[in-house]
């Protein structure tokens, strides 16, 4: 996610705390916190795909393909 897109949610954050939000900008909120989590999931599922174990055997095993690179949508 782009840096200005989490300034932004920042913004709008204080700005509820400070004096609230029109209508406008709740839905803006309520949209960039969704892409937020979106992005942030992606992320993990993509970190947790890479990750790979040593057996007591000595063989490795990919976690994402044991699992399925699964798609969060």
């Amino acid at each position: 996610m782009k840096e200005e897109r989490i300034r932004r949610i920042n913004e709008l954050y204080h700005k509820s705390k400070a004096e609230g939000l029109t209508e406008e900008e709740k839905i803006e909120q309520k949209i960039l916190r969704q892409e937020y989590i979106d992005a942030f999931r992606e992320n993990l599922r993509g970190q947790l795909n890479n990750i790979s174990i040593k057996e007591k055997d000595g063989s490795i095993t990919n976690l994402g393909e044991k699992y399925g690179k699964k798609k969060t949508h």
